[in-house]
C-alpha cells in the first residue's frame, strides 16, 4: 500500500474537496467535542492544519447547540471546520452559512440533520455505518491525508478515537477503520496483535487485571480480589517480581499463553457460556511511539485518560498530549485521570444501590447533580453492563446541566440495535417534542433538555423505542 493510496475510498473525493476549501481559507476556527474521540479529531485536525501551513485556533465544545454555533458565529472566522460534531446540528449551521457568517467544513460521524452544505465529509453520506465502522477521528484522518498523504502518522490517533468511542470488539476495528489501522501500520506507528482481551494490560498488576475485568465475568475471579489472587498464586508462573504483582506487559509469550489457557478453563468449568469465553481474546493495538508499560501504549488506556481530561473542562491538557507533549501535561492528565475514575466507580456504585426506574420499553435514572453531566453517559453505559441493570432495555441517564437544563445520555446495546434500536432518532425526536434538543449514534447518543420536563421526555422516548423493538 502506498502512501498515497485513501485510507477510506468512498470517502477520496469529498474529503479533496475539503480539503482544497481549507487550504483556500486566510485562517480556520477548529471546533471539536470533548470526548475521547472529539479530542483526537481536533488533534489530528490541527496537526494537519499546522503542517499545511493553514493558521488556525482550536476550541472545545461540551455539546454544539444554537447557544454554541452562534457564538462560534461570533468569532469572525471565514472557515470553521467542524470536528466529531456538526452532521447532527447542521440545520443550524446551514442558516449560519445562508446568512454569510461563516463557510462550515464537517468532518463528523453522526447521523445528519435535514439539511446539507458543499464541504461535509460523513461515512453516512457513503453507506458506511458511522457508529461501527469510522468515528469522528476516523473522519478527521481522511481529511488530513487528503491535505498530505505524508499526514499517515496521524492514523494512530484515529484508532484511539475509534477505540475510545467503542467501535473496537473482540475482532478489533471493522469497516471503513480498517483502512485507518493499515495505514498506521505501514506508518510504523501501530502494532495489532491478538491478545487477551481485558483492559488494563500495560498498567493493572495482575491480580487488579482479573479482578476488574467485568466484560466476562468468570465466577470467582471477576470482582473477587482474593479468588483473583488465589487463582493466580496457584499457577506455574512466577506472579511477582521483587515482591511486587508484575502486569501483563512484564510478561512473555509463554506465560501469557499459560495464564490464558488457564482462565479459559476456569471460564469452561465454572459454566460461562462458549460465545462469552470466546471475547476474552481479541485484537489488540499498541502505539509503538509510547513507553512500554504506561496508559499512553495502549490504544484503551489512551482513550480513558482522554476521557478524564476535556470531561473536567481541561481540554488544553488532553490536547496536549494528543500533540506530543509529555512531562507536565501528562502528569496533569494522570492525576485527573484518578479522580475520573473514583467518580465513576462512585457513580456506579450509586446506580447500583439506587437501582433504575423500568418502563415498558426502557430503563432510566436521575442522578441530579450527584453525577457530573459530562460523565453520566459513561455511568449509564458501565451500568448496563453490570449485572444491577437489565440488558434488554435500553437505559436512559439523568443530570443537571445547569439551573435551566438538565443532560439526557441514552446507551443501548449492539444486540438492541440489530433489533431496530436507534438512539439519536429517540434522542432528538423525545428531546424537541419537550424544547430541547439531541442526537447522536444507535447505540450512545444524548440530549438536553429544559429542567421540569423529564416525565414528559421518557413517556415520548419510551413510546419511540418500543415503536422501534416491535
Amino acid at each position: 500500500m502506498s502512501a498515497a493510496d485513501p485510507p477510506v475510498p468512498a470517502l477520496a473525493e469529498r474529503a479533496a474537496a475539503c480539503a482544497d476549501r481549507l487550504r483556500a481559507a486566510d485562517r480556520v476556527l477548529l471546533a471539536s467535542h470533548i470526548d475521547a474521540d472529539g479530542l483526537t479529531s481536533g488533534a489530528i485536525a490541527s496537526s494537519a492544519l499546522e503542517r499545511a501551513g493553514i493558521d488556525h485556533e482550536t476550541v472545545f465544545e461540551k455539546q454544539l447547540d444554537e447557544e454554541s454555533i452562534a457564538g462560534i458565529a461570533t468569532r469572525e472566522f471565514e472557515t470553521v471546520l467542524f470536528t466529531d460534531f456538526g452532521s447532527g446540528q447542521l440545520d443550524v449551521i446551514a442558516d449560519h452559512e445562508a446568512a454569510g457568517d461563516f463557510t462550515p467544513v464537517i468532518a463528523d460521524h453522526h447521523q445528519p440533520a435535514d439539511a446539507d452544505t458543499e464541504y461535509h465529509l460523513n461515512p453516512l453520506l457513503f453507506g458506511i455505518d458511522g457508529a461501527a465502522e469510522l468515528s469522528g477521528a476516523g473522519a478527521s484522518y481522511v481529511l488530513a491525508h487528503a491535505l498530505d498523504p505524508t499526514n499517515r502518522d496521524l492514523a494512530a490517533l484515529a484508532v484511539v478515537g475509534a477505540v475510545g468511542d467503542m467501535q473496537g470488539g473482540t475482532e478489533g476495528l471493522t469497516g471503513a477503520n480498517e483502512g485507518i489501522v493499515d495505514h498506521a501500520v505501514a506508518a510504523g506507528v501501530l502494532e495489532t496483535r491478538t491478545d487477551i482481551a481485558l483492559y488494563g494490560r500495560q498498567t493493572r498488576p495482575l491480580p487488579k487485571l482479573l479482578e476488574y475485568a467485568s466484560d466476562v465475568r468468570i465466577p470467582g475471579i471477576s470482582n473477587d480480589e482474593a479468588g483473583a489472587i488465589a487463582f493466580l498464586s496457584d499457577l506455574d508462573l512466577d506472579v511477582k517480581a521483587d515482591g511486587d504483582w508484575r502486569r501483563w506487559v512484564d510478561l512473555d509469550d509463554a506465560e501469557r499463553r499459560t495464564l490464558v489457557s488457564a482462565l479459559l478453563q476456569r471460564a469452561v468449568s465454572s459454566g460461562v457460556p462458549a460465545s462469552r469465553i470466546e471475547e476474552l481474546v481479541g485484537t489488540s493495538y499498541t502505539l509503538t511511539a509510547e513507553e512500554p508499560g504506561t496508559a499512553l501504549r495502549d490504544v484503551s488506556e489512551y482513550s480513558t485518560l482522554l476521557n478524564a481530561t476535556a470531561r473536567y473542562e481541561r481540554a488544553d491538557v488532553g490536547l496536549a498530549v494528543c500533540l506530543g507533549e509529555r512531562g507536565a501535561p501528562l502528569e496533569r492528565a494522570r492525576t485527573l485521570l484518578r479522580n475520573h475514575r473514583r467518580n465513576l466507580s462512585e457513580g456506579l456504585q450509586w446506580v447500583k444501590t439506587e437501582g433504575v426506574v423500568e418502563e415498558d420499553n426502557l430503563q432510566w435514572f436521575d442522578a441530579e447533580s450527584r453525577i457530573r453531566e459530562t460523565i453520566v453517559g459513561i455511568v449509564a453505559g458501565m451500568a448496563i453492563g453490570s449485572p444491577a441493570v437489565d440488558r434488554s432495555k435500553p437505559i436512559v441517564a439523568f443530570a443537571e446541566k445547569d439551573a435551566e437544563h438538565v443532560k439526557v445520555s441514552g446507551r443501548g446495546s449492539h444486540q438492541l440495535v440489530r433489533r431496530g434500536l436507534d438512539l439519536s432518532a429517540v434522542m432528538r425526536e423525545a428531546s424537541r417534542a419537550v424544547g430541547g434538543d439531541g442526537g447522536g449514534h444507535d447505540v450512545a447518543a444524548g440530549a438536553t433538555i429544559p429542567s421540569g420536563t423529564r416525565r414528559e421526555f421518557v413517556e415520548r422516548a419510551d413510546a419511540i423505542v418500543g415503536e422501534q423493538l416491535g
